[in-house]
């Protein structure tokens, strides 16, 4: 029994739900999502409560597992264009700096060459100062996926912990060579 799945999806104020076939649109203020849904999945919207329902034809493996893949992804869809997703990038290192030219990032992490990576026409990234980057977006997968090949480009290294990291993200410095002495 999905847990997650049974659980409804509420619709807030000013997100529009529509289902046609299996394809589920939302819209709202930060922007429109579309989801086409697996088979094995009926999706349903109760317009008394305003509620997403999320039900499932069988009890077989697949059809649970879709069940609340479905829902969570529901979820994070309406979620996305109320409030949108933010992710948060910091540089550290010395002379390491990012900069945005019209729609690339452009990163100098101490390779010989600066860095350049297009930026998705549905997020917006910005550079508050040369040490942060801002990944804005009403997509969820999209906002996780862009973060995480910025920072795959520079991964923090464990000894002084330069690199690309997450705000927040604690990286574990090892003590060098002249530790064990």
């Amino acid at each position: 029994m999905s847990r997650i799945g049974n659980k409804p999806v509420a619709i807030p104020s000013g997100v529009k739900v529509s289902i046609a076939d299996r394809n589920i649109d939302v819209e709202g203020p930060k922007g429109k999502l579309s989801f086409k849904h697996r088979p094995e999945v009926k999706v349903a919207v109760d317009s008394d409560t305003n509620q997403v329902i999320i039900s499932r034809d069988g009890d077989d493996r697949p059809s649970r597992e879709f069940h609340g893949l479905t829902r969570a992804i529901i979820a994070n869809m309406i979620v996305g264009v109320k409030d949108g997703y933010e992710k948060k990038l910091e540089i550290v290192g010395v002379g390491y700096l990012a900069s945005i030219s019209g729609d690339t990032l452009q990163l100098r992490v101490g390779y010989a060459n600066e860095l350049h990576r297009k930026i998705p026409t549905d997020l917006t990234v910005t550079c508050p100062d040369q040490t942060h980057v801002v990944i804005q977006g009403c997509d969820k997968q999209s906002v996780g996926q862009f973060a995480a090949e910025i920072r795959s480009l520079r991964k923090p290294e464990p000894y002084k912990g330069k690199g690309i990291r997450y705000q927040g993200e604690q990286v574990k410095i090892k003590p060098g060579k002249s530790a064990t002495k």
